[in-house]
């Protein structure tokens, strides 16, 4: 494989690892010796004699030994003991965050020095940003020791995982400090839905956090709706106040949550908030049966009924047809032509349709992303990454354990090979049929061993040259602590070369949002360490069927499925298999696809194929199944303001940050001081940057600008705990400046694998035997032992 590790040789004597890192240089030594032996010996016809020419082919032989020797890159690891260099580099925050707990850091550093270590004291964070993974980075030494005096609320820069990941793979340790507050502070955020449609009832969330020197502090949260109080609460912080509000006109309304606490920062105590208010989008329901899912859509949207497609679909968003035949759809042509433009398609299957419906072969089913008619047998490529840098060391067992289940979900017809990373890639096993491989590459991943830095993006790297120019399916298995943005990008090219990533986090505290976003960047989807079952409704084929109790979500970071939880089990679904490219997100009880979609054209499709006896779509319609309806419909429809004109869409922001704001019409906007740029035909765009609270008007709407982040958050975050677990630090309290600076002291020295590369040893020893060879022929010439220039008896 092009780009993983060159053969190295390596051996254990009496407890030194002797090794060469190019052992293929050793294959020039017979090359040289028998050119050393042509150019002394062959048609010897000078003065030197035999035992001369037996003396300097020797001496030759041995320097050209010592330099291919060199050149193959000798080297030895001996373990042994180091003091090393105790060194303790103190990271300050000076945020605002940090200002409602006392300052403790000129009195923490001199007491550390007191025990005899040295201090570095750094300020790295001031005002409203906390940068404080940059920080990190930057001031990590090999074996050293950070402490962060800081609440590790990160406001901008490297996220602490990824600087977490650099020094574990510097052994360095990252110890905290973390805040004690002195006074109080509270702050307020309002959620909810930023977009919605006429007379739809919408939920949203009120909340209130903070630190308090006391056990809890009550605040009074009071909500308005343009100006008009809707809610008003006293809740205990943290805590919450919800509340539901129905828009009975469209517009753009402005919502407003304040508390009334007596603390240091006034601007975090009132958050705005604006939700547009569009008309319900359009839907052309198509049917020759009634079901309840007809009466199901009118509640949520514009609904027109029709016994097949029109010609003309212009004025709708999305057009959905149910228990169809695929002769009495109507016009075929229109609808595609309207999801290729961008309009949306959601077919409900049933009785009457798919392998019922002569969906097969028809014009219709090339838009959807199934095929009629069931797919047993096929094999599909798949690779395995798994990590085994020394942040998966402790886990490592698990690791093992979580890839050789996984492996057992496989079907036989599958092809399979293994891939090792940390910071390298190296071939475990090579892409070969599973049936007859099985027990050979659960053996091979059962020795694999643990250590190093983690490279995710190395490791698919490595994963997509095994498949080389096939299309298949990555399974990364990692805690999913590196940085995302390199391994999120890997995923995204693998992606459009049509190599899917599926992840599956392992560890006892994986980090989930690296590994779901790797997997969405590829478009493949991220399963806990307990859900590899869901591999078999993938890749099981003949001999590992699923086998479930209902409808299972196969994929939970799509927008359809996520947050969506299934209770019910229609208990019939039509004949169908998920085509390549496509997403499968549902499965029925026994694997067969039940909800998928994909992109076609400019569109969104969506295919349900579950269904109850009578043809409806039976307990999927009653809550809490019936959130997967409305997020299909809500898929397909896409943007409901696509058709609309004027801004469509300017989101909330806060100050400082810029925000873009969307015009749709004819010609260009004139606004005060923003520029519209044309982005497509129809389509402006220009960006504002707002520098006060409140909210701001653009055109014929208005936006909201909120408090900077660094004033909504206090206290020790839940990610300085982690880093400073996950690199074997410890949280002290601001008198413990012994401990601080014993753990320096250990984390400094100990027994330590220590690595000598003796290359120059070996060109310096050559050096000398040549140069003690010369000078004694010299000195045979000097003291007239011989008549030969070059000095040979």
């Amino acid at each position: 494989m092009s780009g993983l590790p060159l053969l190295t040789w390596t051996t254990e004597v009496s407890g030194w690892t002797l090794g060469l890192e190019r052992p293929l240089f050793l294959l020039v030594i017979p090359v040289a010796v028998i050119l050393a032996w042509g150019v002394i010996f062959r048609r010897a016809d000078g003065t030197a004699g035999e035992r001369s020419r037996r003396l300097l082919f020797a001496s030759r032989v041995f320097v050209v030994l010592l330099l291919v020797v060199a050149a193959a890159g000798p080297y030895t690891i001996q373990t042994r003991h180091t003091e090393g260099d105790p060194h303790v580099t103190l990271l300050v925050d000076e945020s605002d965050s940090m200002a409602v707990s006392s300052n403790v850091t000129s009195g923490l550093a001199s007491r550390i020095e007191d025990q005899g270590v040295p201090v570095t004291v750094s300020t790295v964070a001031k005002g409203s940003e906390s940068p404080l993974g940059n920080a990190l980075a930057a001031n990590l030494r090999p074996d050293g020791t950070v402490v962060l005096v800081s609440d590790g609320r990160v406001t901008s820069g490297r996220s602490l995982a990824s600087a977490t990941e650099l020094a574990r793979s510097m052994n360095a340790t990252v110890s905290a400090v973390p805040p004690e507050p002195k006074s109080a502070e509270q702050y307020v955020s309002l959620s909810g839905p930023a977009k919605t449609s006429v007379g739809v009832e919408n939920a949203f969330l009120a909340q209130v956090g903070g630190v308090s020197p006391d056990e809890s502090t009550s605040v009074e949260v009071v909500v308005e709706v343009d100006g008009e109080e809707v809610t008003r609460k006293t809740v205990t912080s943290p805590g919450a106040v919800e509340f539901s509000q129905t828009f009975d006109t469209v517009g753009t309304y402005q919502l407003t949550a304040r508390i009334d606490a007596d603390d240091r920062f006034d601007d975090n105590n009132v958050f705005h908030k604006t939700v547009r208010v569009v008309e319900p989008p359009k839907v052309l329901y198509v049917s020759k049966g009634t079901y309840p899912f007809r009466d199901y859509l009118s509640e949520l949207y514009d609904v027109e009924v029709a016994s097949a497609v029109p010609d003309d679909l212009s004025s709708y968003h999305a057009v959905v047809v149910q228990d169809m035949h695929a002769r009495d759809v109507g016009n075929v042509d229109a609808l595609q032509r309207f999801v290729i433009d961008g309009g949306g398609l959601l077919v409900v299957g049933g009785p009457n349709s798919f392998e019922n419906g002569g969906y097969k072969d028809s014009q219709l089913a090339s838009a959807l992303p199934v095929t009629t008619g069931e797919g047993s047998g096929q094999s599909t490529n798949l690779v395995f990454a798994i990590d085994v840098s020394g942040s998966a060391e402790s886990g490592m067992r698990v690791q093992k354990a979580v890839a050789l289940d996984a492996l057992d979900q496989l079907g036989d017809e599958n092809k399979v090979g293994v891939v090792g990373f940390n910071y390298r890639a190296y071939e475990v096993a090579p892409l070969r049929p599973l049936g007859e491989n099985r027990e050979s590459t659960a053996d091979l991943i059962r020795r694999l061993n643990s250590g190093g830095a983690t490279d995710i993006a190395v490791g698919l790297g490595g994963a997509s040259q095994l498949l080389g120019d096939r299309r298949g399916t990555i399974i990364l298995i990692s805690d999913g602590h590196d940085r995302f943005e390199d391994a999120s990008a890997t995923a995204e090219q693998l992606g459009r070369k049509g190599v899917r990533v599926m992840t599956i986090g392992t560890g006892p505290n994986p980090n989930e949002q690296t590994l779901r976003g790797i997997a969405r960047a590829s478009g493949g989807n991220y399963l806990r360490a307990d859900e590899t079952s869901r591999l078999r409704i993938l890749f099981g084929g003949a001999n590992r069927q699923y086998a479930g109790d209902g409808l299972t979500v196969v994929d939970r970071n799509d927008f359809v499925t996520s947050g969506v939880e299934l209770t019910a089990n229609p208990g019939q679904v039509n004949d169908v298999s998920v085509r390549s490219g496509a997403n499968f997100l549902v499965a029925a009880d026994d694997g067969t696809p039940a909800v998928a979609s994909w992109r076609y054209g400019l569109g969104r499709v969506v295919t349900i194929t579950s269904y109850g006896t009578d043809g409806s779509l039976d307990g999927l319609l009653g809550r809490p199944d019936s959130l997967l309806l409305t997020k299909s419909t809500n898929f397909v429809v896409g943007d409901p303001e696509r058709k609309a004109t004027g801004v469509t869409n300017v989101p909330d922001t806060r100050v400082g940050s810029s925000v873009t704001v969307v015009y749709r019409g004819d010609s260009r906007p004139a606004e005060g001081n923003l520029t519209f740029s044309s982005v497509s035909p129809g389509v402006y765009r220009a960006t504002v940057t707002p520098t006060e609270q409140g909210f701001h008007g653009v055109l014929n709407t208005s936006f909201a600008a909120n408090y900077p982040v660094e004033y909504a958050g206090f206290g020790t975050s839940p990610e300085l705990e982690t880093t400073v677990s996950d690199t074997g630090g410890k949280l002290y309290s601001p008198n413990q400046a012994a401990e601080i600076a014993r753990s320096a002291r250990d984390n400094a020295s100990g027994v330590r694998p220590v690595r000598d590369d003796w290359a120059r040893a070996f060109v310096l020893g050559a050096f000398l035997v040549y140069l003690g060879e010369v000078l004694l022929r010299r000195v045979q010439v000097y003291r007239g032992r011989t008549r030969s220039e070059g000095g040979l008896i």
